[in-house]
């Protein structure tokens, strides 16, 4: 059951409460480079004082803190399983195949519009938008020198697509939180977000084919290096992307999220031993620790791109995860989340207004902590009620926190994506900012498709935009 409110307070105290509690997480993680668990360990503490000033017993507050981790208790437990699909991918060949392939879609003459479809594809095969910026963005950064182009624009490119992929891949941690914090299942979240994703990705791809046309020309030296490397590693082999097609065909017959990995992670397993034997020892390592190639192999970049997954990659989220729901859960007990709530309840009337101020809520969390880990776990907890009250389908409320959370996280300079991706890089935020197209104009959609109801979905299946008007037409009547 979610958390219980154990005692009331009034919108302006929760208000001053929350912002000391953003402004402590903030200055902790942006000002002093704390990792966010210590950030967050601090608010819970500071929350707990609070709580027992105001007489609540620990034994109470601890329980509400339990019930906030069990609300999203399912992100941790599909977690770990998506840390055993990507080693599982990853060794038998089914993302380094991908990758190989995804290579020869390069064109010197496109090179925006190659960058952004290329790192699009491999991200939803790597399931992570900073592992896609530091391997394939970077590689992509040096052949812009090669080819003449623009770094900005050629870094705007990769961010759109790796946050594309962050946002819509299945092996996603993000895209799982965001699925599991409102309780809907992992493949329904994807649907839905196609919706403003399609939009948002084929006008990037119109707006970088217009800009590849200001690029020059060059050579494919490094990308013929990085496919070479692949080749060596003894995972390139076309059934080798068989897994991935098991992986699309049982989410297409919405198959439970955790039963299709399953399903998947076997099929990997035996195209693994196709082409290789590991002991079953390695294969334990390879599952826990994650896939890395042979030690006598020389793959260069190529080396870093493929050693990836396994249960314990995924530890950094869950305990990010555990924290944060635990926190959710102490901003509900101690009235701050419903006062904040209720202050802006009367505004609250109807789908638009909702997915607006939940997205700001988003976007807001991440300006001002810079972690879009928070920015969907605080802002799903808190606007579930509003839209549960609404009568809207929780679906729209995961894509409301992707749309403003996820991709709005690396175009905040301060941010962890923003950072990361901006030393890895060699560009500044500031720099690529305007041309990562993708990144805002999820947000622009979201936002209008909420106020137009546009693929707003009720409780019961219909559609926001034609219940509205079978309500007008029969109040007419």
């Amino acid at each position: 059951m979610p958390p219980q409110v154990l005692t009331e307070l009034s919108p302006k105290v929760a208000f001053f409460v929350a912002s000391v509690v953003i402004a402590i997480m903030g200055v902790t993680m942006i000002g002093f480079g704390w990792v966010p668990h210590l950030s967050l360990m601090l608010a819970i503490a500071i929350l707990l004082a609070l709580g027992m000033f105001k007489g609540l017993s620990f034994e109470k507050m601890q329980e509400q803190m339990s019930s906030g981790v069990v609300s999203g208790i399912g992100a941790i437990y599909l977690l770990f399983f998506i840390g055993l699909l990507v080693a599982a991918l990853m060794m038998s060949g089914a993302i380094p195949t991908i990758m190989y392939y995804g290579f020869d879609l390069i064109s010197p003459q496109y090179y925006y519009i190659s960058a952004f479809v290329l790192t699009s594809i491999i991200g939803v095969a790597l399931g992570s938008s900073l592992t896609t910026a530091a391997t394939i963005g970077v590689a992509f950064i040096g052949m812009s020198n090669a080819f003449d182009a623009n770094v900005a624009i050629a870094a705007g490119a990769i961010v759109s697509g790796a946050f594309f992929a962050d946002k819509m891949s299945p092996l996603s941690d993000t895209c799982t939180l965001a699925s599991s914090v409102v309780g809907i299942d992992l493949f329904e979240h994807i649907r839905n977000m196609m919706y403003t994703t399609v939009p948002a990705w084929l006008i990037t791809a119109g707006l970088f084919w217009f800009f590849s046309g200001q690029a020059g020309s060059g050579n494919l030296d490094q990308v013929i290096l990085l496919q070479s490397q692949l080749v060596d590693s003894g995972l390139v082999h076309g059934y080798s992307v068989l897994p991935f097609i098991v992986l699309v065909v049982l989410a297409l017959c919405r198959v439970n999220a955790i039963y299709t990995i399953i399903y998947t992670i076997a099929s990997a397993l035996i195209i693994t031993y196709l082409h290789s034997t590991p002991s079953i020892e390695q294969l334990g390592s390879y599952m826990f620790a994650g896939y890395t190639p042979a030690e006598n192999l020389e793959l260069g970049e190529v080396g870093g791109m493929i050693s990836r997954g396994g249960m314990q990659s995924m530890f950094f989220t869950q305990t990010i995860v555990i924290l944060a729901l635990s926190l959710g859960g102490l901003l509900r007990a101690l009235g701050i989340l419903p006062a904040l709530l209720l202050g802006i309840r009367d505004m609250l009337t109807n789908s638009g207004r909702a997915i607006f101020a939940a997205a700001m809520a988003a976007l807001s969390i991440n300006v001002l902590i810079g972690e879009q880990y928070l920015s969907i776990l605080l802002s799903g907890t808190a606007f579930r009620p509003t839209f549960e009250r609404l009568n809207l389908h929780p679906k729209n409320l995961s894509r409301t926190i992707e749309d403003a959370g996820t991709v709005i996280n690396p175009l905040v300079p301060w941010s962890v994506c923003g950072v990361f991706i901006s030393q890895a890089l060699g560009v500044p935020v500031l720099d690529y900012l305007p041309y990562a197209f993708f990144c805002y104009l999820s947000l622009l959609l979201t936002i209008l498709f909420g106020f137009t109801g546009i693929t707003i979905t009720r409780k019961d299946g219909s559609n926001v935009r034609q219940h509205n008007k079978a309500q007008l037409a029969t109040l007419k009547a």
